[in-house]
């Protein structure tokens, strides 16, 4: 008997039904005990998003200041597992709070420690330097990263900027204005994400994880555009600036902390709008000299490594 936890946080629910649909070879066979259990922050973060508390969590969010969760129960907590299955979903470039609390609190050390975990991430499209957050802080709880499963929104950059606000914001994924494609992961990718499940079967039973995120890897589990890189990097240095500032001047007046919050939120919008393009337009103009070194990262960021 393999016992599995599949351990989650979801503020809309897709990243559950994507589990759900992944996990489901383990539901099916008798030899697989599979406990499901979702992170609870202890003040929730409602869905949809107001448009004042999801700029709020801007600073904590990319700062990975923790807040407080619920406890993970001792009847799951207290057992041991042949795997975890960890999933989460990003904010600002970072591990959305739940689960960068967890990661950083008591009860992430008793249930990670000296297991093998697979993550598993839900977002619009830039995902790459929270994975490798997500990596360091694993390594905290000495856990064993053994695979990595992205599933993304698919569409064209900006199609999916208009498309996850309508979604975020109205709480419905549906297609705006009845012509945009629907938000978020394809339903395709959601209920296909069940042959992800059967590799991990195989390699569980055959209780050897060293080949499995190569044949993930094969199977499409993680579809890398290499202008997300730039995107990210680029992206990550100037939320570094926006959210120390914010952060150090709302702890003196949240006056203040709401005033350059509105000033985040116009910057966003010309971050998207007008940088995102030029970044775009320069790594078209480099990618031929930095094609090796292009390479290079796409089977990095495709691996369990940590640099």
């Amino acid at each position: 008997m393999k016992n599995i936890l599949v351990l989650y946080y979801s503020q809309s629910g897709q990243l559950g039904e994507i589990l759900t649909n992944l996990v489901n070879p383990l539901l099916e066979d008798s030899n697989c005990l599979v406990t499901v259990q979702q992170i609870e922050p202890e003040e929730s973060y409602e869905f949809p998003w107001d448009k004042k508390d999801f700029l709020q969590v801007f600073p904590e969010s990319y700062l990975q200041i923790p807040r407080p969760n619920k406890s993970i129960p001792d009847a799951v907590k207290n057992k041991k597992y042949d795997l975890i299955i960890f999933g989460y979903t990003v904010w600002y470039l970072s591990p959305s709070i739940p689960i960068n609390s967890f990661l950083k609190g008591d009860d992430a050390q008793v249930l990670l420690k000296n297991t093998p975990v697979i993550t598993v991430n839900g977002s619009r499209n830039m995902w790459i330097l929270t994975q490798e957050k997500v990596k360091r802080l694993l390594v905290d709880c000495k856990a064993e990263l053994v695979g990595n499963i992205a599933f993304v929104d698919r569409h064209w950059n900006h199609i999916s900027v208009i498309t996850i606000v309508h979604w975020m914001m109205g709480g419905k994924k549906t297609k705006y204005l009845g012509v945009f494609p629907k938000p978020g992961v394809s339903e395709e990718d959601i209920n296909g994400a069940g042959k992800f499940g059967f590799i991990i079967k195989k390699h569980l039973f055959q209780e050897n994880f060293k080949q499995l995120q190569e044949e993930l890897v094969k199977d499409g589990a993680v579809q890398i555009k290499p202008f997300l890189i730039r995107s990210d990097k680029s992206g990550n240095h100037i939320f570094s600036k926006w959210s120390a500032h914010i952060y150090k001047v709302g702890l003196k007046s949240s006056k203040r902390r709401a005033k350059w919050l509105n000033f985040f939120e116009y910057y966003l919008q010309f971050a998207i709008w007008v940088f995102v393009p030029i970044v775009f337009v320069i790594f078209l103009l480099t990618y031929l000299p930095f094609y090796a070194r292009i390479k290079k990262d796409i089977k990095y960021y495709q691996s369990v490594r940590l640099r």
